[in-house]
């Protein structure tokens, strides 16, 4: 069985990810990582210091993307009545959280929920 990658890894590679992505950029509000597209956020990461447990929060429309991660253990609809639209928190600790790329296709979709047409178009290289 392949050894889970350390959580602090996956969160940074799903960052830098996500910053790749046309028009990202990251904000701090609360205290937190967060990276927002047109003023508006696509991934929260949450605090990297360790005073949290790792995960990640997207915001995830399609039914299957959304039953799927899911089905990461520990993952449950997100707080604040984010939840309601489609928000997923996905734990980043324990052998059975999702890979890196997993979570960085989720970003994407994320991303194509909130992104502008025209920064979707380029990302598609249209």
């Amino acid at each position: 069985m392949a050894k889970a990658a350390e959580p602090a890894a996956v969160r940074e590679r799903v960052r830098a990810f996500a910053l790749g992505l046309p028009g990202a950029v990251e904000e701090f509000p609360w205290g937190e990582s967060v990276i927002k597209v047109n003023k508006k956020v696509f991934v929260f990461l949450g605090v990297g210091d360790g005073s949290h447990p790792p995960g990640v929060t997207l915001k995830l429309t399609d039914p299957e993307a959304h039953a799927h991660a899911l089905t990461s253990p520990g993952a449950r609809p997100a707080g604040y009545g984010l939840g309601k639209s489609g928000w997923v928190r996905v734990p980043l600790a324990g052998p059975d959280a999702p890979p890196a790329e997993l979570l960085c296709d989720w970003a994407e979709e994320s991303y194509r929920v909130i992104a502008p047409k025209k920064l979707i178009a380029e990302l598609d290289g249209v």
